[in-house]
């Protein structure tokens, strides 16, 4: 089972990655009245210590709780708050809580004290979108403490080599085309090089969605968002997944690339 925690929403945008952000396209379609780049703490910022009327947590023990979704855990804005967010996540053991972030860099800013080699119960997606952002970020990524890595191409803007990254720490490498009415063709051939670089490590791989614009065989679809995981689904090219660990993007139901 899975759920969702956003204790804060908004993010300053960054890198090529951030040009079509989901989070300003979902303000945008419900009309937010605040600017996306503004980021505020949620009303739901303690959920995760949350309970019912007969005590229990609302957040049930053994789920995957996909965390700031709606922004970017790492994001400076949020700096004030991370502490706290941190000791509800230290405090909820038996809960596995997965955030992804395109600022590891920024990773080892109010970290826990006691995180040591990394909280069991946290799972850290690196994303990156071209062959700069990761050159970038997945040796910073491989160097940090952190005992569940994955990698996250979301959305993949251009053919990439990311093979000298790959390394057993690694848990899963999953791959995205970009959605949106603005966004860019992502090509079937780079989701293929890179599934090719994941056999030769041994490193899962999951194609996790096509975007909008999917080049295949030299010719564009353009694919509707209710299809795009679905297509991706179909072509049947996953390796090896971590299933142990539940990483199962598809129980995501809205577009987050």
């Amino acid at each position: 089972m899975s759920n969702y925690w956003n204790p804060w929403h908004g993010c300053v945008k960054l890198s090529p990655g951030c040009k079509h952000c989901y989070v300003y396209r979902q303000d945008a379609m419900y009309g937010s009245e605040i600017s996306s780049s503004e980021v505020r703490k949620n009303a739901d910022f303690d959920l995760p210590l949350r309970r019912k009327r007969d005590k229990s947590y609302k957040l049930r023990a053994g789920q995957i709780i996909y965390t700031c979704m709606t922004s970017d855990f790492l994001v400076a804005e949020a700096d004030q708050w991370r502490a706290e967010a941190w000791a509800m996540i230290k405090r909820r053991k038996d809960l596995r809580f997965f955030f992804f972030t395109k600022r590891i860099d920024r990773f080892q800013v109010a970290l826990p004290e006691d995180w040591g080699d990394g909280y069991e119960n946290v799972i850290v997606g690196c994303t990156v979108e071209n062959q700069a952002m990761a050159d970038y970020r997945l040796p910073i990524f491989n160097a940090l403490p952190i005992r569940h890595k994955t990698i996250i191409i979301a959305p993949m803007l251009e053919k990439m080599d990311i093979s000298r990254y790959l390394n057993n720490s690694i848990l899963e490498v999953a791959t995205s085309g970009e959605s949106g009415a603005g966004a860019r063709v992502c090509n079937y051939d780079w989701m293929l090089d890179i599934r090719r670089q994941c056999i030769e490590k041994d490193i899962p791989f999951c194609f996790h969605q096509t975007g909008a614009k999917f080049l295949k065989d030299g010719k564009l679809y353009r694919i509707p968002r209710r299809h795009q995981i679905s297509q991706a689904r179909k072509a049947n090219i996953d390796y090896n997944l971590r299933r142990d660990l539940e990483m199962d993007f598809p129980v995501i139901e809205r577009q987050l690339f």
